[in-house]
């Protein structure tokens, strides 16, 4: 072993040594041995935004895995990413939860929600407890069970106005990863990803940057040594009001409303698609 790498341990399982700080984002004092990774949920985590001339979709998930091939210290690295954009929390709990049992790995990610929080009338209270199941089932058939809070909305047009609910929610998600030690990415308080060229010309799905950012932090609280050069975004511009407004409604028009009336025609922009790593295959 190098000399400048510390002791190994493996996160999450029986003498795995993770302070209890580590479930609000603070990262591991020795360095994990992960050799197979497996990331759930929906858009976020397929990578929607960041997706390259060619069409393919990347996202924060794939570049976390990329980090972790080469930190690993076993002879394969092993990753599945079974995300689709636009499920429910109960669709990813049916459609992939269900299969980690059989994966085994050794990480799994699960950030699942947002759409259920989106819906109109619906309880964060009661998607947490959803959330909370599915997580007590990923703890006995995974070592490290990695999960994401909510992001804040608070310069989002629209979307703002839920701030109040993604805040409960995100409330619940330390809660439950703290009973169940699972290891938390904090996008609350992400400052990085609250920058304009972070987000997507949609504004609802990360930009290249915005999920770089997500996978350095995520790499960070698992114990990896951050990047020597960080990545950091310009200063927002100052734009005057009524710029922004016709911006705002240009938005609206384009993206917003047709991203809600699929909500209420009970259409998904992720409708006949399939994950697209389905199996933990090497990376």
């Amino acid at each position: 072993m190098p000399e400048d790498l510390p002791p190994c341990t493996v996160l999450g399982r029986p003498g795995a040594a993770l302070s209890s700080r580590t479930s609000f984002g603070a990262a591991p004092r020795t360095r994990p041995v992960i050799s197979s990774y497996a990331a759930l949920g929906d858009s976020f985590t397929e990578g929607a935004g960041d997706e390259t001339p060619c069409g393919a979709v990347v996202g924060w998930a794939d570049r976390l895995a990329a980090r972790l091939a080469r930190n690993s210290l076993m002879p394969e690295f092993r990753y599945a990413n079974l995300a689709v954009r636009g499920l429910f929390l109960d669709e990813i709990v049916e459609k992939q939860v269900s299969r980690v049992r059989g994966f085994a790995p050794d990480l799994v990610s699960l950030c699942a929600g947002g759409n259920d929080i989106l819906r109109p009338g619906s309880s964060p209270d009661d998607i947490a407890a959803r959330f909370d199941t599915a997580v007590a089932e990923l703890t006995g058939a995974a070592g490290t069970v990695l999960v994401f809070t909510g992001f804040d909305p608070r310069d989002t047009p629209v979307l703002r106005r839920l701030r109040g609910k993604i805040a409960i929610y995100t409330a619940h998600i330390r809660a439950i990863a703290d009973r169940h030690g699972c290891v938390v990415v904090d996008l609350w308080s992400l400052r990085a990803v609250q920058h304009p060229r972070a987000w997507s010309e949609d504004r609802l799905h990360l930009s290249s940057e915005g999920h770089e950012q997500v996978a350095r932090r995520a790499a960070e609280v698992l114990g990896l040594a951050p990047q020597p050069e960080p990545l950091c975004l310009p200063g927002a511009e100052h734009r005057p009001w009524p710029a922004v407004q016709v911006e705002d409604l240009q938005w609206a028009r384009i993206h917003l409303f047709p991203w809600l009336m699929r909500r209420l025609t009970g259409q998904s922009a992720g409708d006949g698609m399939g994950p697209k790593r389905p199996d933990l295959s090497p990376l």
